[in-house]
């Protein structure tokens, strides 16, 4: 489908990526990976045509399609989000308008019998044809199921794009491509601007895509559950494996410690031979013995262990000073833009050293609630904030409002203080930005490496109680897990906005759920909260309640069978749910061990076979929560 041979890309002298190859095909979910900077996006864009390579060529099949989302994009104004939407049928489109002039010129004719009324008639039967077999009867249909599915309302359809956030006119980009029956997807950083339902529904709908996907994403989940195929690019060479993310890791690090034990073997009996040789060089009857062994050494094929780029950022959150056991009191808490409710009469006690995650579908006043606590928002109702609290806040835009025309270096200079200016370099660093690095413009900077600049920039400040909105939106994989673990070892007080499942996972002691303009708590973090829901997609609980409905209102036998074998399927769907995610935990645990230690942990007695038992097992259940599923579905309520 994709042929990539040799391609070569360089920045400034610095080779982005040099004479890489590989195929792509259909059925291929690939997760393209590396570090921030390491050329995923520059990637995409040579494979859309956007941008050219250096060197090296793309072949691919005729007419091949190809669909791209970007992450910065330009709509035009006035527009209602289903006239956005479908601007992905541009034949479609195109077909109606002609369909219409041909039909509005026969109805004010009166030439029935003439040969340009005769060959109206036949015009339109022929595009009236070509509609229908391209899908002009069901595009309407199809455009709403998938604007639901990425967590429009039915009431949104016909707003104005323009009275929509960025997020969400992204989301209606991405349902665009959805809908164009490209053959080829390409997708950067898809689940930056989605809800964990939003997420949970991409991942369907990609798992059962024919063409082939290549998505930019840093979600490890969304990686795992979406993908087949990982591609990463390190330090200008790329490590294809045809495994999702996680085994891939555990693969090439079995590949690196096979090749350090070859290349530590060969190097043994390379010393050897060169002793050898230094010994017979002094003989002279030995002479021909030693130049045969020089040539023999000229010919081994040295083995060479690949290079890891393992630079990740060095965090610290450090409490400024001790606040008191209340940091954060509100009560009657209400918040409207204009006739849009958003918050209604919300209570919050936060009390030191908690750890909470807001969580939601968007537009249910996660951020809203964010800014109020740290004083960025007008609101009706009270909000206390406790002695000695000091705010420190991560917009979710917090990137896009440094300064593009300043470098890094300047960037944190003016917004350090006399006390912490001297330390600019050594924060900087710590960050990843070293050498020459911090004179670059900020404008030339990828999307995490200013998302590293912009937390960079908020340690120059005091806090001991962290508001976080979307922090990992744009980081590396790595450099997340780095900010987890900061975050895990803060020991202030956090709120984090979030939609990204591994990152919360262990993080939160609390999670806030918004809906409906109301909130409601619950003790645990991701995982309780989603077994607590007992949902594999949020938004079952809708359809439940329309299940019960019906069961309700019907009076016959069979209705009750059904809603009996109903209710005791779900229980069974309820455990099979809870023993996958139960495993799924377990198994990433072990993920993270091996890429922590993986000679300490392959050390345990019988590791690999209890490794390999727990994913048969999971595997097992994953085909049993299949089964229960369809046979749900199959009683039709």
């Amino acid at each position: 489908m994709l042929s990539i041979s040799n391609l070569s890309v360089s920045f400034g002298g610095t080779f982005l990526f040099e004479a890489i190859s590989f195929q792509l095909r259909a059925g291929n979910r690939v997760g393209l990976v590396g570090k921030n900077g390491a050329g995923k996006s520059t990637l995409l864009k040579i494979l859309s045509k956007e941008m050219e390579s250096d060197s090296g060529q793309i072949s691919s099949d005729k007419d091949l399609k190809i669909g791209f989302l970007k992450q910065d994009i330009d709509f035009i104004k006035g527009r209602s989000v289903l006239e956005e939407a479908y601007q992905a049928f541009e034949e479609i489109k195109s077909l109606e308008i002609k369909m219409e002039q041909i039909n509005t010129a026969l109805a004010e004719r009166v030439d029935y019998e003439s040969d340009s009324y005769t060959q109206l008639m036949v015009d339109l039967s022929d595009m009236t044809t070509r509609y229908e077999l391209i899908g002009g009867y069901n595009y309407q249909g199809e455009t709403e199921k998938i604007l639901q599915g990425l967590g429009f309302n039915r009431d949104d359809f016909n707003k104005l794009t323009d009275t929509f956030s960025g997020g969400w006119r992204m989301r209606i980009e991405l349902a665009k491509l959805l809908l164009q029956n490209n053959d080829v997807l390409l997708l950067d950083e898809p689940t930056n601007h989605l809800d964990i339902e939003s997420i949970i529904w991409l991942e369907g709908f990609l798992k059962n895509y024919i063409g082939v996907v290549v998505v930019v994403s840093h979600d490890k989940m969304f990686l795992d559950t979406i993908t087949n195929r990982s591609i990463e690019i390190s330090l200008g060479r790329i490590y294809d494996y045809n495994q999702p993310y996680s085994k891939y890791l555990v693969l090439r690090q079995e590949l690196r410690e096979q090749q350090l034990a070859s290349q530590k073997n060969q190097q043994k009996e390379i010393q050897h031979t060169e002793k050898l040789i230094e010994k017979f060089r002094a003989k002279a009857t030995k002479a021909s013995m030693a130049q045969s062994l020089i040539k023999k050494l000229d010919k081994i094929d040295r083995i060479e262990v690949d290079e890891d780029d393992n630079a990740v950022m060095r965090v610290r959150f450090p409490v400024s000073i001790q606040p008191g056991k209340v940091v954060i009191e509100a009560e009657g808490i209400s918040k409207n833009y204009g006739d849009n409710h958003v918050l209604d009469n919300l209570e919050l006690l936060i009390e030191r050293g908690a750890k909470t995650a807001f969580v939601g579908q968007n537009g249910q006043g996660k951020s809203t609630l964010a800014k109020i606590i740290v004083g960025q928002l007008q609101h009706n109702g009270h909000l206390k904030l406790g002695h000695n609290v000091q705010l420190g806040y991560f917009a979710q835009n917090q990137a896009d409002t440094l300064d593009g025309s300043i470098t890094v270096l300047d960037t944190m200079i003016d917004a350090a203080t006399e006390k912490n200016r001297s330390k600019v370099r050594d924060i900087l660093g710590a960050f990843l930005f070293r050498g020459e690095e911090v004179d670059k413009f900020v404008r030339v900077l990828s999307g995490g490496e200013r998302n590293r600049l912009a937390l960079a920039k908020m340690l120059l400040q005091p806090f001991n109680v962290l508001v976080m909105d979307e922090p990992t939106n744009h980081l590396d994989i790595k450099s997340k897990n780095v900010l987890k673990e900061a975050l895990n070892n803060f020991s202030g007080t956090l709120i984090v906005v979030s939609h990204d499942r591994d990152f919360l996972k262990g993080l939160t002691t609390t999670v806030t759920e918004f809906k409906d303009r109301h909130i409601k708590t619950y003790l645990g973090d991701i995982d309780y909260f989603l077994e607590e829901r007992n949902l594999a997609n949020l938004r079952e609980a809708e359809r439940r309640s329309e299940t019960e409905k019906v069961i309700a209102s019907s009076s016959n036998k069979q209705a009750y069978k059904d809603q009996k074998r109903l209710k005791s399927l779900k229980n069974k769907l309820s455990k099979v749910e809870a023993n996958i995610n139960k495993l799924e935990r377990e198994v990433a645990e072990i993920d993270v061990e091996l890429a922590i230690n993986y000679e300490e942990t392959i050390k345990q007695a019988n590791f690999f076979d209890s490794y390999q038992a727990k994913k048969d097992q999971l595997e097992k259940l994953m085909e049993d929560w299949e089964v229960v599923q369809e046979a749900i579905e199959g009683l039709n309520l």
